[in-house]
């Protein structure tokens, strides 16, 4: 006899709740809560990106990618749909393009992640479409701007709704409210670039358990002294978790 809470609000997404709520957005948000676990962290020697995978005993590693190269310099994790990311990294890679063409420079990490929140800003105020169900984080090294006294690196963390924040260090996803929470207490600004992929696994590992394994992650890399998009492989990524303790709380 009674309607559900939210019903009718939710069934377009340019209707607003009488307590100011898009209902269609925090779905969205939901459904990047039950994604696969992305972290990013960065300093000024280059910024970082892990994600967890998940896989079936009989699948192959297609079209479940989290990890994508948006250009040399600038790389995106993602949690939430992996389809829905896709597109918005495709935007991406040709706004990258389109500013070399223009402008003869490479595109800064602020404006690529504009670019992406604009895009997914419209998506929550049109009828006849839904937001994207994805949450990304946006990281890279700027091109040179002749400041010595700034850091060249920058991450961001977008939603669903077209906000985005930036961050020395973030999680999206299922795991992101544990590794968040590692991440607060065990980040250090003056850490070098190698502590901090160690702290980029160990906080991995901290979410997964003890039992993660090389071909249970992604991580990728992009360093200020050269900056090119390095996605590990997963002899690479053996080596990272053999320097690492036994036990998380060891360390």
């Amino acid at each position: 006899m009674f309607s559900q809470p939210g019903m009718g609000y939710d069934r377009a997404i340019t209707i607003f709740s009488p307590d100011g709520r898009l209902f269609q957005v925090e779905y969205a948000i939901e459904a990047v809560r039950r994604g696969t676990t992305a972290i990013g962290v960065k300093n000024d020697d280059g910024v970082i990106f892990a994600v967890e995978k998940r896989k079936l005993p009989l699948q192959e590693n297609i079209g479940s990618e989290k990890l994508f190269k948006v250009d040399d310099h600038v790389g995106v994790a993602i949690a939430g749909l992996t389809a829905d990311a896709r597109t918005l990294v495709d935007q991406a890679r040709v706004h990258a393009q389109v500013n070399i063409l223009s402008y003869n420079e490479k595109v800064s990490i602020l404006e690529t992640t504009r670019d992406l929140c604009d895009q997914m800003q419209l998506y929550t105020q049109n009828a006849g479409v839904r937001p994207f169900g994805v949450s990304l984080l946006i990281g890279g090294v700027n091109p040179e701007n002749g400041s010595s006294n700034k850091s060249r690196t920058a991450l961001y963390m977008s939603d669903p709704s077209g906000s985005y924040w930036g961050y020395y260090a973030c999680a999206i996803g299922s795991g992101s409210p544990a590794a968040r929470e590692f991440l607060s207490t065990e980040y250090k600004n003056d850490m070098s670039f190698e502590e901090l992929k160690k702290l980029t696994i160990r906080t991995l590992k901290e979410v997964v358990g003890d039992d993660l394994e090389a071909d249970r992650f992604e991580i990728a890399t992009i360093e200020t002294k050269d900056p090119q998009w390095k996605l590990f492989n997963l002899a690479e990524n053996q080596a990272l978790l053999d320097t690492l303790p036994k036990k998380v709380e060891d360390a």
